[in-house]
């Protein structure tokens, strides 16, 4: 009375190398992915003889990645401009009043202040580029950016990094 019927799946069997190459180059893309990382926000300032970083504002949410790339494009060549990111609640001409001589001498933010800096860089002259990269602050705000080279900040050249 009991017939057994015997079902045989030859489609199953014929998917599984595919299915299984799928999901390991899956795998693969979505570990490929997170090696690169999260995008870079890339923010290029140029400084002219005007001594104004353009763009003097820059917007980014909390934690992104950014590339800051300062190129003074002025054509007074012996002028030199820096990029200070400073940490929320610090008084940039206080700031600035401390760094300029060391700026001027060294070309560098003497250690007395460093612990105010989240970004910087160091002097660059006309005709060439630094950068630097960084992640935004994680607390939501606005944090000042200025320029140390002794007068520049009276002049003008400040900015403001503002964190959504």
């Amino acid at each position: 009375m009991g017939q057994v019927i015997e079902v045989r799946r030859r489609g199953a069997r014929r998917c599984l190398p595919p299915i299984a190459a799928a999901s390991i180059l899956l795998v693969c893309a979505i570990a490929t992915a997170k090696a690169q990382g999260p995008e870079v926000k890339v923010i290029e300032i140029e400084i002219g003889d005007n001594m104004r970083y353009t763009p003097s504002v820059i917007d980014a949410e909390p934690g992104q990645k950014l590339r800051v790339v300062l190129r003074p494009v002025g054509k007074i060549k012996a002028l030199g401009h820096n990029f200070i990111l400073l940490k929320q609640g610090t008084e940039a001409k206080p700031f600035v009043d401390k760094a300029a001589a060391a700026t001027e001498q060294t070309g560098d933010i003497p250690p007395a202040v460093r612990d105010q800096v989240i970004a910087e860089i160091p002097l660059v002259r006309s005709g060439s580029t630094g950068e630097v990269t960084f992640e935004a602050p994680v607390q939501r705000g606005e944090y000042d950016f200025v320029c140390t080279f002794p007068s520049h900040f009276k002049l003008g050249m400040k900015g403001r990094l503002i964190v959504k």
